[in-house]
């Protein structure tokens, strides 16, 4: 496990997921048995290495990827680092033999990501790419909405994700710097269209086209050492999509936005027969005949109350973090060959789709998504 001491490699990767498996007792196998992980904590810092193998149990740690990369004990390497590392990590997990589960985006550009499927597919090792939103509860309210056609026709999604990332200056932020710094790979384009990219394409239809605009709305930040720096990566992407079948999904993602709305993602979907908000948990729907009738009157206080006509769908499933049950999903995979749709050619696509939103941008312009040549 390379990259580990991050915030989403410690929190969702390690702590979520493959300590909580192992506290578990394992994966269960269909035919009996578990598979229980194992795992070497890789990275530069030693001390923070250390800390995090005191907190976890986990006795096996290193700062040498190339010695561990030889280990034949270790059969699948996982990548978290920053997205400027992960390719030439990946194609060295790769060449010596090992199966490979790593963070998005997987490369900086399109040919780089395609580049570790076209290895990873010619060196026979079995490769997944995370994409944890898939397993959402929320998400998986509106995918079990669809599967009961209650939307009727879809017309469009809406998709709100963002908040407030602190500056710096007097409240530390949230986020570390390099995701301002476009010379280090940042950028919030670059780290949410790759999302949006594989929630489209699986629940509401192929991405056609896209159009994207974004700002750097805060020009200078500090950082983790309390040094001002200039940042020269969008905090803010507005686009626009076509997906096959006409509809139409609009995302707003923000670093820079203040939450007055019921999570930090919301997706709204406008069916013929009814309508969904999703968050990251719970799911709020109202059918056609929940409809409210209003008439435009700006000279008099609303009289209706637009909440009040929507209902929470109930709790109908045990959900887990979403991480964890896509990490057993690949161990499984891995063991005992089940299928693992979200390979390194989906994460290509993700990547893809980044592309085009900063080239739209650039240009101006609504740019078709052409199918990747794999």
């Amino acid at each position: 496990m390379n990259g580990v001491t991050g915030r989403m490699g410690t929190n969702q990767h390690l702590l979520r997921s493959i300590v909580a498996i192992r506290e578990q007792g394992g994966v269960p196998l269909a035919e009996g048995g578990v598979i229980f992980p194992e795992p070497v904590l890789v990275g530069r810092n030693a001390e923070k290495l250390r800390a995090l193998c005191a907190r976890t149990g986990i006795e096996r740690m290193s700062t040498d990827l190339d010695e561990v990369l030889q280990d034949d004990f270790y059969e699948i390497y996982f990548d978290a680092q920053i997205t400027g590392r992960r390719h030439a990590a990946v194609k060295k997990a790769i060449a010596a033999g090992k199966h490979v589960y790593c963070e998005k985006p997987t490369g900086t550009t399109t040919e780089e990501a395609l580049d570790l499927y076209r290895l990873a597919r010619a060196a026979g090792v079995k490769h997944g790419v995370v994409q944890d939103k898939l397993w959402l509860p929320g998400l998986l309210k509106l995918k079990r909405l669809m599967e009961a056609d209650f939307f009727g026709e879809i017309l469009s999604v809406r998709g709100d994700f963002g908040y407030w990332v602190f500056e710096g200056t007097s409240i530390p932020a949230q986020r570390p710097s390099w995701n301002y710094r476009k010379e280090d790979d940042g950028g919030i384009m670059v780290d949410m269209l790759c999302h949006w990219r594989y929630v489209l394409d699986n629940l509401f239809g192929k991405v056609q086209s896209v159009f994207c605009l974004g700002a750097t709305h805060i020009g200078e930040r500090v950082d983790e050492k309390g040094k001002p720096y200039r940042a020269t990566a969008d905090d803010a992407a507005y686009a626009i999509f076509e997906l096959e079948g006409g509809v139409v999904a609009q995302f707003n993602s923000s670093w820079v936005t203040r939450v007055r709305r019921d999570d930090l993602l919301t997706i709204q979907v406008d069916g013929s027969r009814g309508s969904a908000v999703a968050g990251l948990r719970e799911c709020h729907v109202q059918h056609y005949g929940n409809t409210p009738k209003p008439v435009w009157n700006p000279d008099v206080p609303q009289p209706i109350d637009f909440y009040a006509d929507w209902s929470r769908v109930p709790e109908q499933e045990t959900y887990q973090n979403a991480f964890k049950v896509q990490w057993e999903l690949f161990l499984r995979h891995v063991v005992e060959d089940l299928p693992f749709p979200n390979d390194l050619l989906e994460g290509a696509k993700g990547v893809q789709l980044a592309e085009l939103g900063l080239k739209s941008w650039e240009e101006r312009c609504m740019l078709k998504v052409e199918p990747l040549k794999a």
